[in-house]
């Protein structure tokens, strides 16, 4: 059985793995290996991720079965001071997809955010990456494009996406 639970780890060390063997797969046609590397670095640090956590108030879940880590999500409820929760990352390690891990991460927030009198969950996600089919499925619809300037001469190409609650 398959458990929600919050990050507990300091070190991060569980988003770590998963962001460090999802994120080649995911991007590796979408972005280059310098770039890749650049916002793996500047996304996944533990100085970062501390940063997310207690600066931004993004929180982490994590996806659990038999005490092994299977993917993880980040969230922040009231985005731009709004009634909207964001959710910033979700990645299911890629011999895991399939199985309704990402759905249950989604309603696990979703959840959350009900309770925190939210009334839409909204996400972005890279133009060519193949999860917006999934995000679609779920029942986020388009609700604009956005280019992002991450620094280093690079750009986050994402479409924006929405679903109620």
């Amino acid at each position: 059985m398959i458990q929600i639970i919050e990050n507990n780890e300091e070190d991060f060390s569980s988003i770590r793995a998963i962001a460090k063997e999802v994120w080649p797969v995911a991007y590796q046609a979408i972005m280059s290996e310098a770039q890749l590397d650049y916002m793996m670095d500047m996304m996944y640090n533990v100085s970062s991720l501390s940063n997310q956590v207690k600066d931004k108030k993004h929180h982490f879940i994590v996806a659990i079965e038999d005490e092994a880590c299977l993917g993880f999500a980040s969230f922040e409820l009231n985005y731009n001071e709004s009634n909207k929760t964001k959710i910033h990352k979700l990645y299911v390690y890629t011999h895991q997809q399939g199985k309704g891990i990402g759905k249950q991460l989604i309603e696990y927030i979703a959840n959350q955010a009900k309770t925190g009198n939210q009334q839409a969950l909204v996400l972005n996600v890279n133009r060519n990456n193949k999860a917006l089919l999934f995000y679609q499925q779920i029942g986020f619809t388009l609700q604009g494009v956005e280019d992002i300037d991450i620094g280093n001469g690079y750009l986050m190409e994402d479409y924006i996406l929405e679903k109620s609650i």
